[in-house]
């Protein structure tokens, strides 16, 4: 079995994985490494795995708004809407004016416009105030401020570019063909999903992650000093889970993952592969709330457990 961890962005560059592969009775995690080539990355993976499972997490969202899902989709779940999206190009094009948006068009706003509010934005969908925009996983919980919602795709507070660069150039072309990839929850639970061969995707939240593990930054994961600053509680939170970094991570650690702006990511990449290892060795439950809707459409972030203050 393989347990990684990618940090997504727009820009291939800033796309970054750390893997995690059995070692003894614990795990070794490589330093990070390129996501590269979306058309094989599926493939890449399962070879590195030998014929193993792959539990797979990855920064960006997946699932729909209740509130969407309610009105504008005919498919029984999220895994098959994102294959009958084959035959709609037209939704990952983001729109650049309120007229544009419909329900096949949900993405907005292409830049910066008056008017641009998520009020409006809910409104052009028919979603009602702007919660209807966001996932329940989305929400405030009693640990942590609410993110951003889906389809929401300007500033840094936005996840909409992120969904949509995966969705369309990963996982809607490796679900059209086949390929032995599954979707964390709408398919099983995480346990039940690892099957020798497969790919098992779930959605991650490195802020999520490093709450859970007790890890605290002060100061900004964007500044190389501060990252350097959290290298020993890093090592710490590995040691607890039975994980030991290779000499090119600890090197890694040491450096604060580098000075460059990707050094951020790297960092990302090996908060979220500590995140789906707590959930593999059962540090972390495999949680998710009892809601038909969430296991359905929503989706949940692996290895939560706080509910939303608001339903």
């Amino acid at each position: 079995m393989l347990a990684v961890h990618a940090d997504w962005s727009m820009d291939p560059r800033k796309r970054w994985m750390s893997v995690a592969r059995p070692h003894g009775e614990g795990w070794r995690i490589d330093a990070p490494t390129p996501v590269g080539d979306l058309s094989n990355w599926t493939v890449r993976l399962l070879a590195t795995a030998n014929g193993g499972a792959v539990a797979l997490g990855v920064d960006l969202p997946l699932g729909l708004p209740r509130a969407y899902a309610s009105q504008h989709t005919r498919e029984p779940d999220f895994p098959a809407f994102l294959r009958a999206l084959r035959h709609n190009p037209d939704f990952f094009r983001v729109c650049a004016t309120l007229d544009e948006l419909t329900p096949t068009r949900p993405f907005y706003p292409a830049r910066g416009v008056a008017g641009m509010t998520r009020a409006s934005h809910a409104e052009a969908l028919n979603l009602g105030s702007p919660s209807g925009l966001s996932r329940h996983c989305d929400r405030a919980t009693a640990h942590r401020p609410a993110g951003a919602p889906l389809f929401w795709t300007l500033g840094a507070n936005q996840t909409g570019k992120a969904a949509l660069t995966a969705w369309r150039d990963w996982l809607l072309p490796d679900l059209t063909v086949e390929t032995p990839l599954c979707l964390w929850p709408f398919e099983g639970t995480l346990h039940n999903l690892l099957a020798p061969g497969t790919v098992t995707v779930a959605e991650t939240y490195p802020a999520e992650v490093m709450r859970s593990l007790g890890l605290k930054m002060s100061g900004s994961k964007r500044r190389q000093s501060d990252r350097v600053a959290l290298a020993n509680a890093l090592e710490g939170a590995m040691a607890k889970l039975h994980a030991h970094p290779t000499e090119a991570l600890k090197l890694a650690l040491t450096e604060g993952f580098g000075p460059d702006a990707a050094g951020e990511d790297r960092f990302d990449s090996l908060i979220g592969v500590l995140g789906v290892l707590a959930v593999l060795t059962g540090q972390q439950p495999d949680f998710l709330p009892d809601d038909p809707w969430i296991t359905r459409w929503e989706g949940w972030v692996l290895g939560q457990t706080a509910l939303p203050l608001i339903g």
